[in-house]
């Protein structure tokens, strides 16, 4: 039996064309109840209230499907995932996704391991690791069709985090608040340098509380130079920006 508050989330998703089904609502429920569960015991969220959870984390969490289809078989990266956005809510919608969750906090990766397992998905791979490193190993390293970050750092320094992932005519996709001219303008020499250009940045509000979201979409078009990403902790210290 749904309530007030998974009926207007059903509804928000299908003016969007996603269709949830009972199944897929019954893991947003777990998903939700494991995460208060948990963020008693570590930090995980600053959001905690079930209706703002269902806007915030995971309706925020499914806006790249408004404008990009994941109908398809599809190898995709969330980086910096911290405790599970977008890449569960993603997964949960959209169930043949090959899911790799990268977090550098030991803790968040137990969390979404638990996660994983309870709510039954499967072909999700969680590791814990920094993306300097993993974007230099070859088992990750131009292999995803997508990668994701979700309010993570400035888009210059994302994109040295994300592109080295993403496979030539694959796609990064940042996902950020209402600030995002600045930092696409101050991200165009690092999106160069790094084998790609500016796809579309998409600019929404959330239902309720109106909050504006920007959804940038940045193209590989080339392969990332072997340099990159630099060494851990460069990246975020010294951004690629034009000198």
């Amino acid at each position: 039996m749904t309530d007030m508050i998974q009926q207007q989330f059903v509804g928000w998703l299908h003016e969007k064309g996603l269709d949830v089904s009972a199944e897929q609502l019954e893991q947003f429920e777990l998903y939700y109840r494991i995460l208060v569960e948990w963020n008693e015991k570590m930090n995980l969220t600053g959001i905690t209230e079930r209706a703002e959870v269902y806007e915030k984390h995971f309706f925020d969490s499914l806006t790249p499907a408004f404008e990009m289809d994941f109908t398809g078989e599809m190898k995709v990266i969330d980086i910096g995932s911290g405790a599970g956005f977008p890449g569960i809510p993603l997964k949960i919608m959209f169930p043949q996704l090959s899911l790799t969750i990268l977090d550098s906090l030991n803790k968040r990766i137990q969390f979404l391991h638990h996660v994983v397992s309870e709510l039954r998905l499967t072909d999700v791979q969680c590791v814990h690791g920094r993306a300097e490193e993993y974007g230099r190993n070859i088992a990750f390293r131009d292999r995803y069709d997508v990668a994701f970050a979700r309010a993570v750092a400035r888009l210059s320094v994302l994109n040295e985090f994300c592109l080295p992932f993403v496979r030539e005519g694959g796609t990064f996709i940042s996902m950020k608040g209402s600030q995002a001219d600045e930092e696409i303008s101050e991200a165009e020499f690092s999106i160069k340098v790094l084998g790609a250009k500016l796809d579309r940045t998409i600019t929404l509000t959330l239902p309720i509380e109106k909050s504006v979201r920007s959804i940038i979409l940045i193209r590989k078009v080339k392969g990332t130079p072997g340099k990159y990403p630099r060494k851990p902790g460069l990246p975020l210290k010294q951004p690629l920006t034009a000198k």
